[in-house]
């Protein structure tokens, strides 16, 4: 988990604290404003991409990151005062006084942009220029602005996502759908949700973020980026296209993605900024590298375990893991973690990847342990100390079609591995379960 910057608090007019955090060094300051989410700024520093997408805007700032009222690390709401757009603009003003900033380039995203824009139209002078992500004018369909949601819908939708239980967080797949499918990020967004605002509060920053800004988007005038994600299901492209059209002179991106949440998507929404901002883009550090994945699995392991009993099946894993780290040292391997009755490791090299599935499969077998071994090459995506992608789905669907004590790879290790003294035994073709097409399989051989 990365380190969370020092909380500090600025005082509003109305006498409440709002908590912000400071990250970045660079000659540029910029403020985000972002809500609709409810998670505090501070749980940034327990999920990786979002960590990552803060550090990428810290590389080229001086990044202001703020909870609005009612939020984390901000005051709380009084159930009989429910928060406005002008307030949440108040909000980002009292963060840039407290700091002595006269003026700054302003981020808004999702409910957040309604109070960039009233900021940038009311207090011009503070603000340098202006970047909106997936945002809207006007959240409600109306007969004359068809790109909001129906009012039905959306109060089905707001009532849905608030109310606390383990159902919660149903928003997850128009939100972020690319994460859809990771189970541990989906109990991280249900937590970190209900962790930042009550269901009470909730409502009633649903309430102001119905609020209808459109009347005041044609008195903007500072620079102003438009970026908004092509296929974003809660937030409809045509929302991004109004802006731009109605902010003089605004620049509109549409980006190839799906997710409204700025930092779940692959899309280089930081480079964007950057480029807006400072006429250069510099490359992101990529998550994603080419890596040989090998997936062990233990054969029988339910059976041996009611067998075995509880104390004596825990020091045969003792025993399986102490082999199996023996040889990841010997061949240069990494174990990203441990299944119960198996592992998942990576390897920079798929001859030293096969050379250990064999030699942990012998070492084991000394021990009595039978195993099955798949291993596979492509590119994979780290995740802070896990990995993901489909290459690692596509190596545990190998090792599942491997007999107890074969090590079986993929076409593309045996490919890779052309001329080195590895044998292999073809298996033929196979359906691997949740992927496309045939899979040509090969037996390590003797």
């Amino acid at each position: 988990m990365a380190d969370v910057p020092e909380i500090r608090y600025a005082s509003t007019t109305d006498g409440l604290h709002i908590g912000y955090l400071v990250e970045g060094s660079g000659p540029l300051t910029l403020i985000e404003l972002t809500n609709g989410t409810n998670f505090s700024v501070d749980a940034a520093a327990e999920q990786p991409r979002w960590q990552a997408y803060v550090d990428r805007l810290a590389s080229f700032s001086r990044l202001i990151r703020f909870d609005l009222r009612g939020i984390g690390l901000s005051d709380p709401l009084g159930s009989s005062d429910p928060p406005t757009v002008e307030q949440w603009a108040g909000d980002a003003l009292a963060v840039l006084d407290d700091l002595g900033v006269e003026q700054a380039a302003v981020l808004g995203v999702h409910f957040g942009v309604l109070a960039a824009l009233l900021l940038a139209a009311t207090h011009p002078e503070r603000v340098q220029a202006l970047v909106v992500v997936n945002g809207y004018a006007c959240l409600t369909r109306t007969d004359d602005y068809p790109y909001g949601v129906p009012a039905y819908v959306l109060e089905r939708f707001r009532e849905s996502i608030i109310e606390p239980g383990p159902t919660g967080g149903d928003d997850l797949p128009v939100m972020a759908p690319s994460m859809v499918s990771d189970a541990s990020f989906a109990a991280w967004w249900r937590r970190a949700g209900h962790r930042g605002a009550s269901p009470a509060t909730a409502r009633a920053v649903w309430r102001a973020a119905a609020t209808d800004v459109r009347p005041i988007l044609g008195g903007l005038r500072v620079p102003t980026l438009v970026l908004h994600a092509r296929d974003n299901r809660f937030c409809r492209a045509g929302n991004g296209r109004y802006l731009a059209e109605h902010i003089d002179g605004a620049r509109y991106v549409e980006l190839d993605s799906a997710d409204h949440v700025p930092w779940t998507g692959n899309a280089d929404i930081a480079g964007e900024v950057e480029e807006f901002l400072t006429g250069t883009r510099h490359m992101a550090p990529s998550d994603r590298l080419l890596a040989t994945v090998l997936f062990s699995d233990i054969v029988g392991s339910t059976e041996q375990a009611t067998a075995l009993g509880d104390r004596a099946w825990t020091a045969r894993l003792e025993q399986h893991d102490r082999a199996v780290d023996r040889q990841l040292a010997r061949f240069g391997g990494r174990l990203v973690k441990r299944t119960g009755d198996g592992v998942l490791a990576i390897f920079d090299g798929p001859a030293r990847a096969v050379q250990c599935a064999v030699a942990m499969r012998e070492a084991l077998r000394q021990l009595g342990i039978d195993v099955r071994v798949g291993v596979h090459t492509g590119e994979i995506e780290r995740r802070g100390d896990d990995v993901a992608g489909i290459a690692v789905h596509l190596a545990q669907r190998v090792q599942a079609k491997a007999d107890a004590g074969e090590v079986l790879v993929s076409r593309t290790v045996v490919d890779l591995v052309v001329g080195s003294d590895l044998h292999f035994v073809d298996r033929g073709e196979h359906e691997l379960k949740g992927l496309p097409g045939q899979w040509h399989l090969f037996a390590v051989g003797a």
